[in-house]
């Protein structure tokens, strides 16, 4: 990676917007002081569990991947909150970019599996840091709570050790399996990933979609 390169994963883009009085609210509440990577892993608790993951809370819309929009979220699921890291983590002067999988989630439910009609999870989404001299990954999709129903042990990250999704639960049951690295970025490459995603899961994101819209009436 050249010096320009490097520099990239420190400047703010269009959907990691660590210029924004979001990122450096959320920095300067949940950052703390110290050492880059102990700054590093409070932002990474401060994600993972704050924006509680909840699957149909995901759409299509740009502002939905904005850094800000979701430090600031309710709930999201593992892109928004890839970026959500990566926003803040900037704004701590961290250099991060996001990563990009194909995942297989043998824990889906039934439901989900069968409106995406494939066990394949395309852009899975986690957050590269550069920490100590080398790019470590770190996963928040999955929130404490979340993560204590279904049996899971949550992800923990100490800035040196790559955190990926557990092969098994802490029953010992098939978790997640990775079949394809897609590679990092230094912004998220909305347009391929939305036109990737609106081809393969349309059943799914139809019925995020009415599942969103019942929420709201209610």
């Amino acid at each position: 990676m050249t010096k320009t390169e490097f520099e990239a994963t420190l400047k703010p883009t269009r959907f990691i917007d660590s210029d924004s009085p979001v990122a450096a609210a959320f920095v300067e509440e949940h950052a703390g002081t110290g050492e880059p990577i102990e700054r590093a892993v409070r932002l990474y608790l401060a994600v993972r569990d704050r924006i509680r993951y909840d699957f149909f809370a995901f759409e299509l819309t740009p502002e939905v991947f904005v850094g800000s929009n979701a430090l600031q979220a309710d709930a999201g699921v593992c892109i928004p909150k890839a970026v959500a890291l990566a926003t803040a983590a900037r704004a701590a002067g961290i250099p991060a970019r996001i990563g990009f999988a194909d995942v297989k989630n043998h824990l889906a439910s039934p439901r989900i599996l069968a409106l995406m009609e494939t066990d394949l999870f395309r852009w899975h989404a986690f957050t590269e840091m550069h920490l100590e001299g080398r790019w470590v990954k770190a996963t928040p999709a999955f929130d404490a709570e979340l993560c204590r129903r279904f049996g899971v042990v949550p992800l923990a990250f100490d800035g040196r050790s790559d955190s990926v999704f557990h092969e098994f639960t802490s029953g010992g049951a098939r978790h997640m399996e990775y079949v394809m690295q897609r590679g990092s970025f230094d912004d998220v490459p909305y347009d391929t990933l939305a036109t990737d995603l609106q081809a393969y899961y349309p059943r799914l994101l139809e019925a995020m979609a009415a599942d969103r819209a019942t929420r709201t009436r209610a």
